[in-house]
């Protein structure tokens, strides 16, 4: 088994700190369906049960932190919020994180998950067995990536992704706000590259081999669903956002995006309830609701 490195645990232990602070979230309470089973394998996993759950789709999350860092608990209170506002049953999907678990661990997890919770959306009230995915940041790049890797037939179930300040590409594509947004807010060009370094390894970014590890570059976005994505003014991966949502449209798939001109990275997940939250997580719960 892969050692943790000291940097990697310091870094989990501080984001875990700072979205406790932010929230003072009580711990997660297991409830029946702590995990998804994958044969022999369970992947661990967290329901909060929506009040109109048979009237709504079955949202599956994925938790961001670069890959890294996040966990069920770090987004405990933000997939609750999330549920109760929108009205639905809400199953945070955890997944083996980098280094230990380099690329495509992460994006194999999700995808083998999201199989699972297909096959049994009737233990979870949602209407007619259709899921939204849904992620922040790394969280929003596998939700992306899911879809994008599903067979036709789990791709018809997911009537839409909600997409909160995802990564969609590799640092080298050197998006003007890396540059713009390289320092002075919480996440960093040079972090932003630790985490793409972490997660990828000796992988070439370049190579075919890892071409799904960078979902703005498919040719399969136009078989996407209705999606629904934010950016921030202050984060780097303001600019690769945008162009996705270009992407999305050119590709005449539904697409709405909501920009904060003001808020950086974590906005929505790791800073506790401001404005922009407020108004995010609203947006949200209306969109699903139309789902």
């Amino acid at each position: 088994m892969a050692m943790t490195d000291l940097k990697t645990s310091v870094y989990r232990g501080l984001y875990r700190f700072q979205n406790w602070r932010a929230w003072r979230a009580p711990s997660v309470r297991r409830e029946a369906h702590g995990a998804v089973r994958l044969g022999e394998r369970a992947i661990p996993a967290q329901l909060y049960r929506g009040r109109e759950a048979a009237e709504r789709a079955l949202l599956v999350y994925f938790h961001g932190g670069g890959w890294v860092v996040g966990d069920l608990q770090t987004h405990h209170a933000y997939c609750r919020a999330l549920s109760e506002a929108s009205g639905a049953s809400l199953i945070a999907v955890d997944y083996r994180r980098a280094p230990e678990h380099r690329f495509p661990a992460a994006q194999d997890d999700c995808l083998a998950a999201t199989r699972a919770i297909a096959a049994r959306w009737e233990e979870f009230g949602a209407r007619r067995g259709g899921l939204v995915l849904a992620g922040d940041s790394a969280g929003g790049h596998l939700a992306l990536c899911t879809a994008l890797a599903a067979e036709p037939a789990l791709r018809a179930r997911v009537q839409g992704l909600v997409l909160t300040y995802p990564v969609v590409d590799h640092y080298s594509a050197s998006y003007p706000s890396y540059a713009e947004c390289a320092t002075g807010q919480g996440l960093t060009l040079a972090l932003m590259r630790w985490f793409w370094d972490s997660y990828l390894g000796d992988s070439d970014p370049r190579a075919e081999t890892t071409r799904r590890a960078f979902p703005i570059r498919s040719a399969a976005l136009g078989e996407l669903p209705p999606t629904l994505l934010c950016t921030a003014g202050r984060d780097p991966l303001r600019d690769e956002g945008l162009a996705l949502v270009e992407a999305l449209r050119r590709a005449d798939v539904a697409t709405d995006c909501e920009h904060y001109p003001d808020a950086e990275h974590g906005f929505a997940c790791s800073m506790g309830p401001g404005e922009d939250y407020r108004h995010w997580l609203q947006r949200c719960a209306g969109w699903i609701a139309q789902c």
